[in-house]
């Protein structure tokens, strides 16, 4: 009795303190929300600090704790492509920031969004304000960013990477059989490699072409804007490469990489310079997300009546509502749908960040945008990857912007199924017996080898799936079918290329797509305002959302080191549910 007593005391006790720390994150969050929305003040001679060693999303996350000062989700914190833009175009015209200070390191993002931000910033030095780079290693494409400054510092002791680009992929099929799984392979095209891993050990020679073809495009673009900035010839930047003549800072220096090597004082000391200041003064350093909150920040961001709804599309595409790291297509159908309803929307940009993944999710969203653009123009925004069911998404639309470096295309599709039976019988023990209905009532089941008629229906339903795609995006491109389908075949493609071809219309970034819809829709520059769909959950809703799924992650992630990226292809892997509309690959560029 004493006993429960203690116990019932004990569970009291928890729950006490929970429901209190509860309303205490609750209050927090209240007072820093407070402060977010009256603004903050932009001190005279202040510099606008661009650091991107964070991980970049299309949309960034608010934290209303860093209004505080408490370190609560510094550690969860990203940064959007959005946000910096926006800070970038404010900054430009704010006579409180004197000057850019850019920090990259090893920036969280791909090619595109790099290239994006980096013309930002060349459009920020039209207003003549001094743009400063340092870091004490920069990796190719933190170089890249870093290469459009006015001066370019590394630490003495840093580095700098500076040897070309790599594409490396992960083959399965040895561990396959070595575990008795025999993957059961579906799909249409010749360059629709996705499934390459799972029965190759090895890039078949159709991947290796469409992989040099896309990655020396990639190459060609990011040595000629770095050779723009930095006044070298092309071929001297090749050269540099090829013979990895830049081994260290020194090197870069030489070479005229870089401007010079100083340490982080040094580089305090010269922008003190430009501000007049004193050695004893602090340097006055505002964050992107502090910027915004200023008054001139909001200003520019307004509301009006007419809007331009940006639509972002960032992740796997699944069906249902799917996560913060997926593409729901109940979900984001039901976004189309309310922005095609809403009066005040006047145009719709569709902002898409994806590889792709389910082919029927896709064909949902596809439908939206087909019913939306009927009402009002709807243009395609592709960011770092728009390739396989994330151009699905888009080729419906009125105009397709991609950035030269985008990667898109890959318009084909897969199915596969794995056969366990061996592991289960010869290695775990386990035997199966079934009873069926007919011959086909226990088809992609795991646990018996597929037979040949089998194959037949899964191909047929794979190539029915294919012409549906490839006659629906020959559809919205205007081209006749057997012409789409001969960039088709799963085939992927850079921004640049796929515009040579007709899969994409304009080559530009966010801006640009946002430019057109608003053209389309007969709307000047001033006279709408931008809302951007989905709506981002509060910071404290989704600390309140943390659930044991989160901790385990980053448990795995500081256990297996390296190995994490391995276990989370196996685990998209498992994720596959039905014919699959993907990228022919984990896209990974060093």
């Amino acid at each position: 009795m004493q006993f429960l007593k203690f116990m019932l005391a004990t569970v009291f006790g928890i729950f006490l303190f929970c429901v209190l720390a509860v309303l205490f994150l609750v209050g927090v969050a209240s007072v820093a929300d407070s402060a977010a929305d009256k603004g903050t003040t932009i001190e005279e001679n202040s510099w606008l600090r661009l650091n991107l060693n964070v991980p970049i999303a299309e949309m960034g996350e608010e934290n209303p704790f860093e209004e505080l000062g408490l370190p609560i989700g510094e550690d969860q914190e990203k940064l959007g492509v959005t946000e910096i833009l926006a800070a970038l175009k404010a900054a430009k015209t704010d006579d409180q920031i004197k000057g850019l200070y850019i920090n990259v390191a090893m920036p969280q993002t791909g090619a595109a969004v790099l290239y994006e931000i980096r013309n930002a910033i060349i459009d920020f030095k039209e207003s003549k304000k001094p743009v400063y780079a340092y870091s004490e290693y920069y990796t190719e494409g933190a170089y890249f960013l870093a290469s459009v400054a006015d001066s370019i510092w590394v630490n003495p002791a840093g580095g700098i990477e500076f040897n070309g680009l790599s594409v490396e992929k992960t083959y399965l099929k040895t561990m396959f059989e070595k575990i008795g799984v025999q993957p059961e392979i579906f799909k249409v095209g010749d360059f629709k490699s996705a499934v390459e891993p799972f029965f190759r050990t090895d890039m078949s020679e159709e991947d290796r072409l469409q992989t040099a073809t896309y990655l020396n495009s990639l190459y060609n673009l990011y040595l000629q804007e770095i050779a723009t900035s930095r006044k070298i010839a092309v071929d001297s930047l090749r050269t540099y490469a090829n013979k990895m003549l830049v081994q260290n800072v020194g090197d870069a220096v030489k070479y005229g990489l870089v401007s010079d090597t100083l340490y982080a004082d040094q580089v305090h000391a010269a922008m003190r310079r430009v501000t007049n200041q004193t050695d004893k003064q602090k340097i006055k350093l505002t964050g992107i997300k502090n910027y915004l909150k200023s008054s001139l920040a909001q200003k520019q961001t307004k509301t009006k009546k007419d809007k331009i709804a940006v639509i972002v599309a960032e992740g796997n595409i699944v069906t249902g509502k799917g996560n913060d790291e997926s593409i729901g297509s109940d979900k984001f159908a039901e976004e189309i749908r309310k922005a095609r309803k809403d009066e005040n929307i006047k145009a719709i940009v569709l902002r898409i960040n994806s590889p792709g993944g389910s082919a029927l999710a896709s064909d949902v969203m596809w439908r939206e945008v087909m019913l939306a653009k009927k009402e009002k123009p709807v243009i395609a925004s592709m960011s770092n990857v728009a390739a396989s069911g994330g151009y699905y998404m888009a080729m419906a639309c009125d105009t397709i912007v991609a950035q030269p470096n985008t990667i898109t295309g890959s318009i084909g599709v897969f199915g596969v199924l794995f056969n366990a039976q061996n592991l289960l019988n010869d290695k775990l023990g386990l035997t199966f017996d079934r009873v069926n209905t007919g011959d086909y009532a226990a088809i992609g089941m795991p646990t018996k080898a597929i037979s040949d008629a089998e194959r037949q229906v899964i191909q047929r339903g794979v190539e029915d799936i294919y012409k549906d795609f490839t006659s629906k995006a020959a559809q919205g491109r205007r081209m006749n079918v057997d012409s789409l389908r001969k960039v088709a075949s799963g085939r992927v493609w850079t921004g640049a290329d796929a515009q040579r071809i007709g899969l994409v219309d304009v080559l530009g970034g966010l801006d640009r797509a946002i430019s057109i819809a608003a053209q389309s829709a007969n709307l000047q520059e001033g006279e709408y305002s931008i809302k951007w769909l989905p709506r981002q959950k509060k910071f404290l809703d989704k600390l309140l959302e943390t659930t044991q799924n989160d901790i385990r992650t980053t448990q795995l992630k500081a256990e297996l080191g390296v190995l994490y990226p391995y276990y989370q292809l196996l685990k998209n892997v498992s994720s596959y549910e039905g014919v699959q509309a993907r990228l022919p690959f984990e896209l990974v560029i060093k």
